[in-house]
């Protein structure tokens, strides 16, 4: 079956449907990862997001159940270059094209995504929209200028938890994953914010031995000290910062409430917020496991994994809110810390899934920062 991906600027691919039959819109993004799409399909940070995936062919080793990042997909739309015909894995239980169809996951593959990617990194992310059968791209590159735009959008509320839980480890732990660091005297309580929470940070969380209760996003920050925990965690998720004014709210009671705070991703840009910074949408953003990030104090350089399409001014942050970490590539703020108060944040994602897990010992800082306290 045919498909088209059209995007608001006027461009448009015609390809072969790889997925459910359909049509679906959202912000076109690429995506630079080698492996992991089934990863990056379930990681609820790519809501309303049409994902391209960059490298040539994708499906080889299919789909298995140990390797979601939350319970279902999250992404609006997939796009690939070579769908692999075979799922050659011991592991997986399907193949890339029976999971999307499973899941009513639009997909198109057989387009140019080298082509397409030039075309976003040099005008930036747009909007797009992905339909499969015989369709007009002109009527679909009119709706696709009629999408609303990542800025000023809140995604956080469909991808949150509906009430508060107990985290019990789903799927397996990666095997390729760094042994803890160091593991508590007791398992430390943390109570965490779900944005739309990777389970890789909560099964590193369990690996260096804390217990975790997840809460919605909207959950007073009152009902988290409630809890007495030993650490707060702010996790990654979709959408526009800024436009989440309760988080970042919630956010400034807990960095005074001076309780041991942690923040990924999303948690890392609502901290800079809530700290007094200031955040602003990047020309196409970051989205991979292959990029480099400085640690200032020790000079030392990791190979992360990377999701967002916004960043924070380091020239909006105040005096008692240091930079930690910078990005090789284009220099903007890769991890903060407040010089006063247990707080600190990182934009990249040290659970990796897909990735290096060379950023590991940030759960081990942590885990030192509550002890410090306990």
């Amino acid at each position: 079956m045919k498909a088209i991906l059209a995007l608001e600027n006027g461009h448009w691919y015609e390809g072969e449907a790889a997925g459910a039959s359909g049509e679906t819109g959202g912000e076109v993004v690429f995506n630079t990862s080698m492996t992991g799409y089934q990863e990056v399909l379930t990681d609820p940070s790519y809501a309303g997001q049409i994902v391209a995936m960059t490298a040539p062919e994708m499906g080889n080793y299919g789909v298995a159940p140990d390797d979601q990042e939350s319970r279902a997909p999250k992404v609006a739309g997939f796009i690939i270059r070579d769908e692999s015909p075979i799922a050659s894995n011991w592991r997986a239980d399907a193949t890339l094209r029976d999971y999307l169809v499973a899941h009513g996951i639009v997909a198109i593959s057989d387009i140019d995504t080298r082509a397409l990617t030039r075309v976003l990194r040099s005008a930036g992310v747009m909007r797009g929209i992905l339909a499969t059968g015989d369709v007009d791209p002109r009527e679909l590159v009119d709706r696709a200028q009629a999408l609303p735009k990542m800025e000023g959008s809140d995604l956080v509320l469909g991808v949150t938890c509906d009430r508060p839980f107990e985290w019990t480890p789903v799927g397996a732990d990666d095997e390729f994953a760094p042994p803890p660091q160091r593991r508590p005297r007791r398992n430390l309580r943390v109570a965490a914010y779900d944005f739309g929470m990777k389970w890789n940070i909560l099964r590193r969380f369990t690996a260096y031995g804390c217990d975790v209760t997840v809460f919605p996003a909207t959950a007073p920050a009152s009902e988290l000290l409630a809890t007495n925990p030993d650490g707060i965690f702010l996790s990654n998720g979709p959408g526009d910062p800024a436009a989440l004014s309760y988080a970042i709210g919630h956010a400034s009671q807990i960095v005074e409430a001076d309780v041991p705070t942690f923040g990924i991703c999303l948690g890392h840009q609502i901290l800079s917020l809530a700290m007094g910074g200031q955040t602003y949408k990047l020309k196409f953003g970051h989205r991979g496991a292959n990029h480099p990030v400085k640690e200032l104090e020790s000079g030392k350089v990791e190979i992360t994994s990377q999701n967002h399409g916004f960043a924070v001014d380091p020239d909006s942050l105040p005096r008692d809110v240091a930079v930690t970490h910078v990005n090789l590539y284009d220099g903007t703020v890769e991890g903060l810390r407040h010089t006063t108060k247990p707080v600190f944040c990182v934009q990249y994602h040290p659970e990796a899934s897909p990735g290096p897990h060379d950023a590991d010992y940030l759960f081990r800082q942590f885990v030192e920062e509550m002890e410090k306290r306990a």
